[in-house]
Formats: structure tokens, sequence, C-alpha cells
């Protein structure tokens, strides 16, 4: 019979202990101290926009004078930027993700694909910018309107929504498609029937967190030239126009030279977290509404 040291076990058993209550402490620690900065940053762009939102500010244009000036056009940019880059990422981002688990052989080619847009998932946001000033605003000739940002900030948040997408529909139990196949259904058929109905949580929450980074992006913008002046009102995907992170960008910079600027950008900060948490919500809704257990 093999003797076992139990107070070398019980060593073991105590180190143990004590590397995972440091880890439990290295995590809390690391949870409270984002808490904390992210309280912190509330707590000051509140503390700056207290008196500057009102009606006025929200539907009012863009002014020299800080005291008149509004943010209407920056948040029908924001919508119409929206309007472009929804239906691009969405069409796209899931037919390829469909064409790569569905339809793609397994092999080199397709170990290509899903390792370039892997990568892309990674290339800063700034590349993008000079890919869309140069095929869309110069190569085509469009300039710096809404189609060109769009199409430029469809590119950046592709890769997010076709890994997504990938991963929902990974996520649909073989079953479910063994059983549409024995009932005579066709690969398509399965697909739009079973897969996509079944992955459509993951998909609709990937495509909202993806479009809630396009949203607070400025790099690509602002590589494409895209002012934040004295412009009308945006009424079509032809028409010059600003977004709220542009016009939070300009107007810190503006901060330097008259004080009231940060109040601005302060109160646009305050504006555009409000439509990222309420973007934030409806995928978290999306996601539990039409979550199945199976």
């Amino acid at each position: 019979m093999k003797y076992v040291d139990t107070n070398l076990v019980q060593k073991k058993m105590n180190t143990r202990l004590l590397a995972n209550n440091i880890a439990k402490m290295l995590f809390l620690l690391s949870t409270i101290f984002g808490l904390v900065v992210l309280v912190v940053l509330i707590y000051r762009v509140w503390s700056q926009s207290i008196g500057w939102i009102d009606l006025g500010f929200l539907s009012g244009k863009l002014s020299n004078s800080p005291d008149r000036a509004g943010i209407m056009g920056a948040i029908l940019g924001t919508l119409w930027l929206m309007i472009v880059v929804a239906p691009v990422t969405l069409f796209l981002g899931v037919g390829t993700a469909i064409y790569l688990e569905s339809y793609a052989k397994k092999g080199k080619i397709q170990s290509f694909i899903q390792a370039n847009i892997s990568n892309l998932a990674g290339v800063p946001s700034i590349v993008f910018g000079i890919l869309g000033l140069t095929v869309f605003a110069r190569g085509l000739e469009l300039g710096n309107v809404v189609l060109a940002g769009g199409l430029t900030m469809a590119l950046l948040v592709l890769p997010i929504v076709v890994v997504a997408s990938q991963e929902a529909i990974r996520a649909v139990p073989q079953f479910l498609s063994e059983a549409s196949y024995g009932m005579g259904a066709t690969k398509w058929q399965t697909i739009k029937n079973v897969v996509l109905p079944a992955s459509l949580p993951g998909i609709l929450t990937g495509a909202i967190l993806s479009l809630s980074r396009a949203i607070g992006e400025t790099a690509p913008l602002i590589v494409l030239g895209i002012p934040a002046l004295l412009i009308p009102f945006p009424g079509s995907v032809m028409d010059r126009f600003t977004i709220l992170p542009m016009q939070i960008y300009y107007w810190t910079i503006d901060s330097a030279l008259v004080e009231e600027y940060a109040n601005l950008a302060a109160a646009t900060i305050v504006v555009l977290l409000v439509v990222l948490f309420l973007l934030n919500s409806v995928a978290i809704i999306i996601r539990n509404k039409f979550q199945r257990r199976y």
C-alpha cells in the first residue's frame, strides 16, 4: 500500500487556495478600478454639460457662438451614416458568414479567407479611412458625402459582423439541420428556415454592437475630410455631413481657445452616450427575446 504524505497534500492545497484568493483579489481590483474610472468620467462629463443640454441645443444648427450652437446636424448625419452602414454590413457580413460556414469547402482557400477576416478585425481604423479616401472619395469621386463615409465605416465593422455571425451560426445545434435535411429540404431552405432564425439573436447582437463602434469612430472620417463647420442639414446620402464624435473632436480642440466649447463637447458626449446605451439595450432585448434553448 502506497503511503500518502498528508502534510504534503495539505501544503499543496493551501498553496492552491492562496493562488486562487490572490487571483480573485486581482480580478476584483481590476473590476473596481474600471468602474471607478467610468464613474469619474461620467461625473466629469455630466457636471460640465449641466445647463447646456436643452431643446435648443438638440434641435439647433451649428453656430460660431457657443450659446446658440446646436447638434441637430450632427444627429441627422449620424442617422444617415447608420442608414448606409447597417444594410451594407448586414447583407455582406451575414452573406459571407453563411458562405464560409455552409458552402465553402474546407481547405487552404477557406483558411486563407478566414485568417484575413480575423486580421482585418484588428487593423487600426485610420487604415480604413485611407482606404475609403482612395477608393470612395477619390476613386469613385464621391467626395466627403454620407455614402463615402458610410461605405468606409461599413468596411471597418464588416469583419466584426462576419465573425459574430459565424459564431452564431456555429452555435445552432447540428440536429436541427439534420432534421431539416431529413424532411427533404434543400441546403438553402435549411439555412433560410432553420439556421438563420435560430442564429438571429447572435447575428443581431453582433450587428448592433458593431454599429455602436461605427458611431463612435472618428479617425476614418477625419481622413475623409468630414467637416464640422456650418453646413446644411443632410437630406440624402449624397450630401455633406458631420456626426456626433466629429463634433466632439472639433469642439474639444476649440476649447483651448474658447472655454465654452468644452461644455458643448461634454453635452454632446452625454447625447452620444445615451444613443450608445439605447443601442446596447436594444441588443440585449433582442438577444433575450429571440434566444431559444435547445
